[in-house]
């Protein structure tokens, strides 16, 4: 049986399954079908992260590369998407968490085979779900009908698990070549289900989110999951198909890993923190962090904290980074809008720069307003880690960095199904609750500017957090895939 006709023992409806198989083939009609197809691989250094901590990309075979012949006994393949930041990120965290732990990290974007039709089918649903998130962030009553139900509710369906599993088969093309039996950590359900179609033998599915959907499941994977909530919610497949009680996801099938965090991070925790404190004892400015990621969205609302901050970064009593990634149109519309950023010092595609500033920042003194842009999306999207360590307060929405050991506060959501990352930082204690219009927000930044103890007691909850493991998430996938494949230390 086909895993598109039956998810973990729940038969599909005749009407799903046909759905899905008229939904690969106009896909196939618009980008042809190369599951017979040999894409060559090769593996090349990757100069952006691989420094940081050993990746490799693999990539189709081009001049001058090098064959992929991987060392199969150290080797870990990271299998992910990039859409928007956080698929990325969280691959990161995998890949630093495997070089810790003694293995070499693989980095496998299907999205960037191009010439692929797995890589087009992705492509083109990539750009969909992009529209949708900028248009969400401008219009209420595309944000309230559609969007928000269609992230809270659509892809909770087990029928849309469904469709995407039929995709998933126009997706393994190019893993022919890779060793059949090297551990796999997917951090995104596509590259889960693909490798699995594949006939990879060790695949962990990290499952992002904390709010447990459909979308996520991909049947033959080890499924692991960030909060104690989300793997009871995804153990009995809860609402997948309404008011209907399910057959669950069997004991094998999932496991509970905790928060996917960089070793770099997590490693330094208790240093940050005191650092984080003594700042705020000293009376030094308080260091936000913004970090607008995908397609820019929320830009008004990064717009009105910017200009209540200026004020205190006048009087040092705030300093603020601003990680525009790789959309300097975000820039210059924010530059336009608000004259004073026309002061700020820019960091702009200079890497060795800015990571020798991110260095620096942690021990010495910041001041002042720092925009970082990076036109490399490894880059871009490492600016923030990189940052993370020397910032007193990330402001962000409450996607994947919800997960991360820095207090933060959170602004409106993107998709209702982000709403619940925000509710499981605020009760560990590590962030604010989501607020949810700008008048809320600049509450809130005030409340960290005014009342020191809001900080301090974030920082002594992230302690006590990694004292229980909740930040060892990265570490546990990585051991868990190497595990199953016989080959863990």
């Amino acid at each position: 049986m086909s895993r598109t006709e039956s998810i973990f023992g729940n038969q599909m409806k005749k009407r799903v399954i046909k759905q899905a198989g008229k939904k690969q083939q106009s896909y196939v009609r618009k980008f042809g079908d190369d599951r017979n197809v040999v894409y060559h691989l090769a593996e090349q250094e990757n100069t952006s992260i691989g420094p940081f901590f050993g990746v490799k990309n693999i990539v189709i075979e081009q001049n001058n590369a090098k064959t992929f012949s991987p060392d199969c006994e150290k080797g870990v393949i990271v299998g992910n998407i990039r859409m928007g930041f956080g698929h990325y990120r969280i691959s990161m965290a995998i890949a630093s968490a495997a070089n810790a732990l003694g293995y070499v990290p693989y980095w496998m974007d299907l999205n960037s085979y191009s010439e692929t039709t797995g890589g087009k089918v992705i492509r083109a649903q990539n750009d969909l779900y992009s529209l949708g998130s900028r248009i969400s962030g401008k219009s209420r009553l595309f944000n309230h009908f559609i969007w928000e139900p269609m992230n809270y509710e659509g892809f909770r369906k087990l029928s849309y698990n469904a469709a995407d599993q039929k995709n998933a088969e126009l997706m393994t093309a190019v893993f022919k070549e890779v060793p059949k039996d090297m551990p796999y950590v997917a951090t995104h359900v596509w590259p889960a289900q693909a490798a699995v179609h594949a006939g990879m033998k060790h695949v962990v599915n990290a499952i992002p989110d904390n709010w447990p959907m459909a979308l996520h499941l991909a049947e033959g994977s080890l499924h692991t999951v960030q909060t104690h909530s989300s793997y009871l919610g995804y153990r009995v497949l809860n609402g997948m198909d309404k008011k209907k009680v399910l057959k669950p996801m069997p004991k094998e099938a999932i496991q509970y890993a905790g928060h996917y965090v960089d070793h770099e991070l997590v490693s330094n925790i208790e240093h940050d923190c005191m650092l984080r404190v003594k700042r705020q004892q000293e009376k030094k400015p308080m260091r936000f962090l913004l970090t607008i990621g995908g397609a820019g969205a929320q830009k008004e609302i990064f717009a009105a904290i910017i200009k209540e901050l200026l004020p205190f970064i006048k009087k040092r009593q705030a300093a603020l980074y601003v990680n525009v990634g790789d959309y300097k149109n975000v820039w210059e519309e924010l530059k336009s809008e608000i004259k004073a950023l026309e002061k700020a010092t820019i960091h702009f595609d200079d890497w060795k720069e800015t990571c020798q500033f991110a260095a620096d920042a942690i021990q010495g003194e910041v001041t002042g307003i720092h925009v970082f842009y990076h036109a490399d999306i490894f880059q871009a999207v490492y600016t923030t880690n990189l940052l993370m360590r020397s910032t007193d307060v990330l402001v962000t929405k409450p996607s994947e960095l919800s997960f991360y050991p820095i207090p933060k506060l959170f602004i409106k959501r993107v998709g209702g199904h982000e709403r619940w990352g925000a509710i499981h930082s605020s009760e560990i204690g590590d962030g604010t609750l989501e607020c949810r219009d700008i008048p809320h927000t600049l509450q809130m930044l005030h409340l960290f500017l005014e009342d020191r103890y809001l900080l301090e007691s974030m920082c002594d909850n992230i302690l006590q957090n990694k004292q229980m493991g909740i930040y060892d998430g990265a570490y546990k996938a990585v051991k868990l895939a190497v595990s199953q494949s016989g080959k863990g230390r």
